[in-house]
Parts: structure tokens; sequence; C-alpha cells
């Protein structure tokens, strides 16, 4: 679904471009390493979450789930730059159960996109609900934003932090001071 060659010619333009020369000893084989790296890092284009989120256990007696400090890295939309972070979920199941990697897998599904921070949050809530059919999801995000930390207003550590509630979530102030407690926010 790549098109490798596209990325190396766009890559040979930007170094132009910046006033680089692409046939510079160091550079030559950067178009190439450029491609393999947005392939990899734009990986989740080419996946869907519900392939991970298909396999489900029964747990019948299971309360909250909580996965916390999934580390995530994923690009920007706006300048294409690295926004990096963790991810803490926690669902209410309805008697069936994902396996625990399967919640980092999604996370990274969306993770690697061109995404916003705050629609990558959604994603994987809305993920889980329709996937899972869970009662309830919470999905907390914090991150650094490149495009803030090293350009711009140069405010590097600023962390940005998105919180998303579906379900049972939305409607108990209760469940939330508890997914609070359990990721270590309260």
């Amino acid at each position: 679904m790549f098109d490798q060659e596209k990325i190396q010619q766009a890559t040979r333009l930007l170094l132009e471009a910046i006033g680089e020369d692409p046939q510079r000893e160091g550079l030559l084989d950067t178009p190439a390493r450029v491609a393999r790296m947005y392939e990899e890092i734009c990986g989740g284009m080419q996946q869907d979450a519900a392939e991970h989120l298909s396999t489900t256990f029964e747990a019948s007696e299971a309360g909250m789930v909580v996965e916390r400090d999934i580390p995530f890295y994923s690009l920007c939309e706006h300048h294409l730059l690295p926004f990096f972070g963790r991810a803490h979920i926690a669902y209410l199941p309805s008697g069936r159960v994902a396996g625990l990697s399967k919640l980092a897998r999604t996370v990274e599904v969306f993770a690697r996109r061109l995404q916003l921070q705050e629609r990558l949050s959604a994603q994987v809530a809305d993920a889980l609900m329709e996937h899972l059919g869970a009662k309830g999801v919470i999905v907390m995000m914090e991150a650094e934003h490149m495009c803030m930390s090293m350009r711009g207003v140069c405010k590097p550590g600023t962390q940005t932090v998105t919180l998303v509630k579906r379900g049972a979530f939305e409607q108990d102030p209760a469940l939330v001071d508890e997914f609070f407690r359990m990721v270590g926010q309260r």
C-alpha cells in the first residue's frame, strides 16, 4: 500500500528544498531509510483494531479492567512531528474480556497513523466499545508533542492530557474516581 518510490522522491525534494545535497555521502541512502521508516511508523493505516479485539474470553465476574502506562508514539498530522506518551485504559466487560496485550495493540493500531491526540483517544475508546461490547470505557492519554517542544512556542516537557469516557463512565462519577485512583492520578 505504501508507495516507497514517491516517499523517496519527496525526501530527495525536501533535502534539496532545505539546501542539502541528496548526493552527499551521508544522505545517499536517506530517502530509502525515510521510506522504510514511514511504512513502519504509519503502519496502523493498514491495520484494523477489530483484528486484535476479536478474540475474547468468558469472564462473567470481571470487574473493571485497567491497563495503565501503555507507551505510544504517533505523528501529529499538522507538522508531521512526533508526539509520544502513555495511555491508560479501563473498560467494564459485558461477560467477555480481551487478552491484555490486545489493549496495547489497539492503542498501537491508531497511534501508528497521522493523528491528533484527541482523535486517537476517541478511536481507542470507540473500538473497545464496539468490538468488546463493553458496558463502559475510559481512555486517558498523556503526551508530549514535538511540534510544541522543539518549534513554535518551544516549551519542552509540556504534557497534553486527553480524557474520553463512554457508556457507564459517562454516567457514574464514582467509576471515574476509581479509574483515577487505579492509574495513580488521585
